[in-house]
């Protein structure tokens, strides 16, 4: 299976060894339907730890609460995974800690997507207690149709077809002093991180998508509030995406179609729903930019990828 996706064995006894994030996505679809279990991904998620993030736990672990731990971790992540986005939002009493996939078409990513999140809740967990509780678990997709461990991981407070992938605290919780570590080695470790960060030459188009996908929902992903979010101005973004062979627009445009096609496909969101997710004004105006771009309806390009899919024969 693992060659099948173009990975080498060899990546299971070296933790070093760079797969691509596309290839792991597809193994882990691939897996979960030839065993039938819907909750693959989740189910891998159980068991990790805080330490199966290596180098970035030791700077979590000195942070002095678990709100400072997440902020690192979002800092980091991309060292790990550059196709996962973990950002914080917070909401009065509430924080809302989000996991996206930066994935291009329209392949499916429940797996990942549980993975991630159950990654998440496994980190939170071990850094305030197994007391601890979240206020709500959330996924994009919908209602998987068999029996699951969600409820047995989670509790009662999981949600599908959410707005979002991720995890809603409470701000208090997250505020909670956490025991002082003496890790005296933390502070080589954050250079190390940092140095790593500074030559990972992260393109202009890829950081420009994660902040597409950040503020869709929001309805305020312009051009020059892009260029705000990243500290220059827009002609400046604009010379950096014309260098790398392409424009804001179609950025907007590639990440508006992969994101519809996934939600139209894995949730049963309606019109106006995927309308406010893609930073739309109106189901009308997301129905027309529908059409436009895919050159039929909703409900015609879903029946035929549908279609599609089921004449596809079974990986294996």
């Amino acid at each position: 299976m693992l060659r099948k996706v173009g990975l080498s064995p060899r990546s299971l006894l070296d933790p070093d060894m760079p797969v691509t994030s596309m290839a792991v996505r597809q193994l882990l679809e691939d897996s979960a339907s030839m065993t039938g279990v819907e909750d693959f991904g989740l189910r891998l998620a159980r068991d990790r730890r805080l330490a199966n993030l290596g180098p970035i736990s030791f700077v979590m672990r000195e942070a002095p609460n678990a709100r400072q731990a997440l902020d690192n971790l979002c800092r980091y992540m991309r060292l790990i995974n550059a196709a996962l986005l973990t950002s914080i939002e917070d909401f009065g009493d509430a924080v809302l800690i989000r996991e996206d996939i930066l994935a291009t078409g329209k392949y499916p990513v429940r797996q990942s997507i549980e993975m991630a999140v159950g990654v998440l809740y496994r980190t939170i967990q071990e850094l305030l207690g197994p007391t601890w509780r979240p206020r709500s678990v959330c996924f994009e997709h919908r209602q998987p149709h068999g029996a699951t461990c969600h409820k047995a991981l989670f509790g009662s407070v999981v949600e599908f077809n959410a707005s979002f992938n991720g995890i809603v605290c409470a701000a208090k919780d997250l505020a909670t002093p956490m025991p002082a570590n003496d890790y005296r080695m933390t502070p080589y470790v954050r250079r190390f991180l940092d140095q790593a960060l500074s030559g990972s030459n992260e393109s202009a188009t890829h950081t420009v998508r994660q902040v597409v996908v950040a503020m869709l929902p929001g309805g305020r992903c312009t051009s020059d509030q892009v260029a705000k979010h990243l500290g220059v101005d827009r002609r400046t973004l604009h010379r950096r995406l014309v260098a790398e062979g392409t424009s804001f627009l179609s950025l907007l445009q590639a990440v508006r179609a992969e994101l519809a096609s996934r939600q139209i496909l894995d949730s049963d969101r309606s019109l106006a729903e995927l309308a406010d997710l893609l930073g739309f004004s109106s189901s009308s105006a997301f129905a027309f930019w529908f059409r436009k771009h895919f050159g039929m309806t909703v409900s015609s390009w879903k029946k035929t990828s549908q279609a599609v899919a089921n004449a596809l024969p079974q990986r294996g």
